[in-house]
């Protein structure tokens, strides 16, 4: 197939995995559109909210479904923690943060798109934390509030941010930290950290490291001592939940429920970005709306 049109006319397609830099991806998701195919994307959605809005309301107007790449939803330890916040395992939650503290080469930013506004959207935290930033959403609700500071290509020669720290107000009164960095040497295991009323759980890199909680009871936590993750090496990353996210999104395709992480859930972790961007930007606290689900 030698275009994009003749891709997503045939009849053998069934959903399309649209792999492109960020700054094209409403082309994509409309062509599916066009020929009522499934799209899957991958993060982040877009670049800015206007187009992933126009992206969710493509896909419902067509009637297809639309979901954007988050496969550490589907981590082990991820799947633990999101039952066990259900079911109320860890109490109230009072604080969640994450940090990604990874490098990145000059090598690696050599070519000029790479941390750039216009085709990637940014830097460290859009292109690499943002994975973390879905899974507080995720796991702990919306935020409302943020407040942001980073330093511009402060390791490398980029037009974008290589390193930024937010304050976080979910609107569950929860409060929370994102640190996000491409500049660390040697880079290191990302971490997310989950603090209750009855205890806490931290994950790093892809495993449950740490589940010190009161009185517990139920579904053992899965400890583990080895982690994989991308800290140093974009591709030293396990390969398993990417398929978990495949076939989720193929069942969705199928029997017509929402996929795992569907296009409003990559609206949402876009919003909070560009909201702590609008935050450094302007050196103020940043309110955040609450994107309904119903849209």
């Amino acid at each position: 197939m030698a275009t994009p049109e003749e891709l997503c006319r045939h009849p053998d397609v069934d959903y399309v995995d649209v792999c492109t830099f960020p700054a094209y991806r409403l082309q994509a998701v409309e062509l599916c559109a066009l020929s009522r195919k499934h799209v899957l994307v991958q993060k982040p959605m877009a670049i800015d909210l206007d187009t992933a809005q126009r992206m969710v309301g493509a896909a419902q107007k067509a009637g297809i479904q639309l979901g954007v790449v988050s496969q550490h939803r589907f981590d082990d330890s991820v799947l633990f923690l999101k039952r066990a916040l259900v079911a109320g395992r860890l109490g109230r939650i009072l604080q969640a943060d994450a940090y990604v503290k990874w490098h990145r080469s000059d090598e690696y930013y050599a070519r000029p798109i790479k941390g750039s506004w216009a085709v990637e959207g940014g830097g460290a935290l859009i292109g690499q934390a943002i994975h973390q930033v879905d899974l507080l959403l995720h796991l702990i609700g919306p935020v409302d509030t943020v407040a942001g500071m980073w330093r511009v290509g402060a390791a490398h020669a980029i037009e974008s941010e290589d390193i930024v720290s937010a304050l976080l107000h979910y609107a569950s009164g929860a409060t929370g930290v994102i640190q996000a960095s491409t500049a660390i040497w040697p880079g290191y295991p990302e971490r997310l950290e989950i603090h209750g009323t009855n205890g806490t759980a931290i994950v790093t890199g892809d495993q449950l490291t740490t589940w010190d909680v009161q009185k517990d009871s139920g579904e053992p936590a899965p400890i583990a001592a080895k982690t994989a993750s991308g800290a140093a090496d974009p591709m030293a990353i396990s390969l398993t939940p990417f398929e978990r996210q495949f076939l989720d999104f193929g069942e969705a395709c199928r029997t017509g429920r929402p996929p795992a992480c569907s296009g409003i859930d990559g609206f949402r972790a876009l919003q909070l970005v560009l909201a702590i961007y609008e935050s450094c930007k302007e050196g103020r606290m940043v309110s955040i709306p609450l994107y309904p689900a119903s849209r």
